[in-house]
């Protein structure tokens, strides 16, 4: 096997050892140096050119990548990029400038410098905010990549509640990270939020709040489809007809005015007289549990 090809299927990262036990003979690792298919980074360590810095960064330093760092390898949400690296270490070793992550692992690694998916959850779980941490988790767990209780099973003791209850608001059915942090948003401000609601004669909704009012969540690129944009306005015509208020928010009030989001759903919910007639009381079906 050639060693571009072994670098690339271990992640773009191996130290010389590991390439030459993967198949690779001395003269194949010299003669790709030489033709530039695989870089020297330094001293027994070597990469494919086209290696992300980030995977670079953590094979100089013989450590994984996990947690936030390692959330885009996974195209797992993300409500922002890692201020600093987070790495899992070990045999004592320490990085300057960034988070060292020292929970034994679960699973084997993914590849050199990468720790395996519930590796990761488990130390998002147990070191970022509890908004950025489940936004990853219930990623995973939208997708079918891991089961709540396969996490807690890892999460004993005093020191993982904070884990266990992010753990506990995970749920199926959320489309996007915004959905998330609006469940989590209104059901916190004990608001009776149910999720991906069919409604009769108006399609199915983002969330039904205390029976009777729509709110909407609409991502970034939302206003780069013409035709669900106006599709989504004749919804909100015929929930209107229904009797029932309809609310839109955006990425930018979510992520980062979710007070106002509040305020403004309080505000709806406090006019009673805002509740359809029975009469034209339409049918819903929930779609998840």
């Amino acid at each position: 096997m050639e060693p571009a090809d072994i670098l690339k299927s271990a992640g773009g990262v191996l130290l010389r050892r590991d390439v030459a036990a993967a198949g690779a003979t001395e003269r194949d690792i010299n003669r790709a140096i030489r033709t530039g298919s695989v870089v020297r980074l330094e001293r027994g360590l070597l990469a494919a050119p086209d290696a992300g810095p980030d995977v670079v960064a953590a094979g100089r330093v013989r450590s994984l990548l996990t947690c936030a760092s390692a959330a885009s390898h996974y195209g797992l949400w993300q409500l922002q990029p890692a201020a600093r690296p987070h790495y899992w270490q070990s045999n004592g070793r320490s990085t300057v400038r960034c988070v060292s992550h020292r929970l034994p692992l679960t699973q084997r690694a993914a590849h050199r410098t990468l720790a395996a998916l519930p590796d990761v959850l488990l130390h998002a779980l147990l070191c970022l905010p509890e908004l950025e941490s489940l936004v990853m988790v219930e990623c995973a767990y939208n997708r079918g990549d891991i089961e709540p209780s396969s996490l807690l099973q890892h999460l004993k003791g005093n020191r993982s509640g904070k884990a266990r209850n992010v753990v506990s608001k995970v749920e199926r059915g959320a489309d996007s990270l915004l959905e998330t942090l609006a469940r989590v948003l209104f059901r916190d401000a004990g608001i009776a939020t149910e999720t991906q609601v069919w409604i009769e004669g108006i399609g199915r909704v983002d969330f039904l709040l205390e029976g009777f009012l729509i709110v909407e969540i609409d991502g970034l690129a939302f206003h780069l489809e013409p035709r669900q944009f106006k599709k989504d306005r004749r919804r909100d015509n015929q929930a209107v007809r229904h009797g029932l208020p309809v609310l839109r928010f955006f990425y930018d009030d979510v992520v980062y005015a979710p007070e106002s989001v509040l305020a403004q759903v309080r505000e709806v919910l406090a006019r009673g007289s805002l509740r359809w007639p029975h009469r034209n009381q339409p049918s819903f079906r929930r779609d998840w549990v």
